[in-house]
């Protein structure tokens, strides 16, 4: 195992109407790095390995809690949406949503102007990646360059998830209450069923990973909330042409939950944009592969 970073700043700050749980890596001299998790991860689930490799290469990478999740607001009192209301959600656009991708989005630029960055280079990984495109158009000119893995452009006919994979996800969705232990078991296998079959994690990470993150918050409801915030995201793809700053589409060409047709989809839709495919890889973030995306962002 690696050095544990150390944040030089982290704390809380009041934006967009809601507290946003963040942290800074890596000194001010070095070139801001935005980073946005995916569905119900916290700012803690980027790997050691990969906040040391962005330090090493001269990036000072931001991590921070979306809303709903972690330490930043929460929005239980909105409840656990259905699974009619996200069948609603994806077909028609219709039904009360907590908040959308462009809240959140407008979350990650306020989190910008808080800490001072007028502009910087982002990296968002599968929902992060979505909230990063709606990011890059509503504010082009704070994103120098935009980084966006195993994601998608929500075009609505697409592959879906490998059924085993929609299966696991769902006890969360249903049981978004249960006990610390059931939530360690949760994202453990969780993790097991989306990994990198090329790049495993071992066990004994998995479950310290799992611990750490349980520790810190529970996830409640949140992950039902933002799903839904997803699903009724339907058009982004039309508007996706008019990003102008260089764009960069890596995609793993073993990922179960968004296939690989997701990254060419939407690099295809993007004029300029630049796709890599990894081999092996699922959708996680082995630390193996840390040094390879630290190459694909440098060289960008």
């Amino acid at each position: 195992m690696g050095a544990v970073p150390i944040p030089f700043d982290e704390g809380d700050v009041k934006v967009n109407g809601v507290t946003l749980n963040y942290a800074r890596y890596g000194g001010l001299r070095g070139k801001p790095l935005l980073l946005i998790m995916g569905l119900a991860m916290q700012r803690t689930s980027w790997p050691d390995a990969w906040l040391n490799a962005f330090i090493d290469a001269g990036f000072a990478p931001i991590t921070f809690d979306n809303r709903d999740t972690g330490l930043s607001t929460r929005f239980d009192h909105f409840g656990t949406p259905n699974a009619m209301s996200f069948v609603m959600q994806r077909m028609f656009g219709s039904g009360r949503l907590a908040y959308t991708l462009h809240d959140m989005a407008g979350d990650a630029e306020g989190l910008l102007d808080a800490l001072k960055i007028p502009e910087c280079a982002v990296l968002g990984l599968s929902m992060g990646g979505m909230i990063a495109q709606r990011l890059a158009l509503r504010a082009p000119e704070r994103v120098t360059r935009l980084h966006l893995a195993m994601t998608s452009s929500g075009y609505p006919w697409l592959p879906l998830p490998n059924w085993h994979v929609l299966r696991f996800m769902s006890q969360r969705i249903n049981t978004a209450h249960g006990s610390e232990a059931a939530a360690v078991n949760y994202l453990v296998g969780l993790f097991q069923t989306i990994g990198s079959p090329d790049f495993p994690t071992d066990m004994h990470t998995l479950r310290m990973r799992a611990e750490r993150s349980v520790a810190r918050s529970l996830a409640g409801s949140g992950m039902a909330r933002q799903f839904a915030a997803i699903q009724a995201d339907s058009q982004r793809y039309r508007e996706l042409p008019a990003l102008k700053m260089p764009v960069q589409v890596i995609h793993g060409d073993r990922d179960p939950l968004l296939s690989i047709a997701h990254g060419k989809d939407l690099a295809a839709r993007i004029p300029g944009s630049h796709f890599e495919a990894i081999a092996g890889m699922g959708h996680d973030l082995p630390d193996v592969l840390a040094k390879r995306f630290v190459e694909l962002l440098s060289a960008a």
